[in-house]
């Protein structure tokens, strides 16, 4: 790549306010400068509105989009479950990648310029391998490419149904059997994953579904591959009770006592912590993702995000089974709903949950210099729009909160990813028709869901 000018006519560069007429220069994939001031003529693309750093969807699954919409009568999130199984019996490696790449166009059309996949769907019906059996896996990475998103595979040890019980059905398609086998075929992936926007990590289910002292071995691994580590947390209470009458104690403390903890750790939801949880990962450093629109799609119920961020855990945000793709709406829920369960109001600051949707999710799936407009930083810039209806009122000493608060992934106009623009005029560039694909993919999905 050449280099290449962009004026914003405001850019979020930290702190409390934009910053008007702010030329980015860039050049191989990153921000070679940041100029303030500097007349629009000078540009060689102008970026209209307000210019943040792009956004890291921290959790994802790609497969569930296909229950948006499909799965909103009435149930439990265990219910929800034996639905997106239904929906992960029936995907092969190439309706995957299709369904991965459209899905993964939504979110770069939304702002994010960075996904961490949580990817358990490895194997063929009742647990066959295939041929390579990494094909699921490399099949999500080529749909990254080609919806213009880096990616970080999190690639997910499965061993059990429950605490001592063997993967059956659908989860057969999840289960390497042991840790080892899970080792050797990760260790593969690495050795041949496509192109510099690539990563891969290593994830545990969670400990319904891999013993603590596996959990622990996988971690190991990410921290000897130096690779992020993830692995769902006290998402229900049936999850902290299954755990407790297997193995003497909470989610938390069980992962401490092996090791699991620590800077490169994120634990996904950490909805219904043990009491002394929060200062456990806290002073561990471990991130937390919170996903709000799907626990809250879910029933799962309202974390303890102040707390958490009070105790030192960074903030990440995922949008995990893709209820909503909307960065905006993840990052307001973290302040929204704890006004909800406090009634109070400013636990968290526009610039925190700024931090929570940008660099602390990119540092939580292994891009730890991306989330900001500053030099040697991957260049990946999202443009607001401030013409609609949502952002109408705004000046530039409200910029920040009238785009946090208010606006939706519609009001995106560009968004550029390590350097290309990916989307331009609200139009993805290298995916012709987002929607279309979308509705065709999905609709081949659910059909052959349906008549399982």
């Amino acid at each position: 790549m050449g280099l290449t000018r962009y004026h914003c006519e405001f850019a979020y560069l930290g702190g409390d306010e934009a910053v008007a007429d702010v030329a980015v220069v860039v050049e191989d994939g990153r921000v070679k400068g940041v100029e303030r001031g500097v007349a629009p003529a000078s540009a060689d693309v102008a970026l209209r509105g307000l210019t943040l750093p792009g956004f890291a969807n921290a959790h994802s699954h790609a497969f569930h989009r296909v229950l948006r919409g499909r799965a909103e009568r009435p149930g439990t999130f265990w219910s929800w479950r034996d639905e997106m199984y239904a929906v992960a019996a029936v995907l092969d490696p190439d309706l995957y990648r299709r369904l991965a790449r459209a899905v993964y166009a939504e979110m770069v059309l939304a702002g994010f310029s960075a996904v961490g996949e949580f990817h358990y769907l490895h194997h063929g019906p009742e647990g066959r391998r295939y041929e390579d059996p990494n094909e699921m896996g490399l099949a999500l990475c080529e749909a990254a490419k080609d919806a213009g998103i880096r990616l970080t595979l999190l690639d997910t040890c499965y061993l059990e149904r429950a605490p001592g019980e063997k993967a059956t059905g659908v989860q057969e398609r999840y289960s390497d059997s042991d840790v080892a086998a899970w080792a050797e075929r990760v260790e593969a992936l690495q050795a041949v994953v496509p192109g510099a926007g690539v990563r891969v990590g290593a994830a545990a289910h969670s400990l319904r579904a891999v013993p603590p002292p596996t959990a622990g071995e996988v971690a190991a691994w990410a921290a000897s591959h130096d690779a992020p580590f993830h692995i769902h947390v006290s998402e229900q209470p049936a999850e902290n009770d299954a755990v407790a009458a297997a193995y003497g104690g909470s989610p938390v403390a069980l992962l401490s006592e092996v090791g699991a903890l620590g800077p490169s750790t994120t634990a996904v939801h950490a909805t219904h912590l043990h009491p002394t949880g929060a200062g456990t990962l806290g002073a561990s450093r471990t991130t937390v993702c919170m996903c709000p629109t799907t626990e809250r799609a879910l029933g799962d119920g309202i974390g303890v995000a102040a707390t958490l961020a009070r105790e030192g855990c960074p903030i990440a945000l995922g949008t995990d089974s893709h209820a909503v793709i909307d960065p905006f709406e993840e990052a307001r829920a973290l302040e929204l709903d704890e006004r909800l369960e406090s009634g109070a109001r400013g636990r968290f600051t526009t610039a925190a949950l700024l931090q929570s949707a940008t660099s602390a999710g990119h540092a939580a799936i292994g891009w730890p210099g991306a989330g900001r407009i500053e030099p040697g930083a991957p260049a990946d810039l999202v443009t607001v729009s401030l013409s609609s209806v949502r952002l109408a009122g705004a000046d530039r000493t409200t910029l920040l909160e009238h785009a946090v608060f208010a606006a939706c992934a519609a009001d995106i106009t560009d968004v550029v990813v390590s350097g290309r623009r990916a989307v331009a005029e609200g139009r993805h560039q290298l995916v012709d028709d987002v929607p279309g694909e979308l509705a065709s993919v999905i609709g081949e999905v659910a059909r052959l869901a349906e008549a399982r």
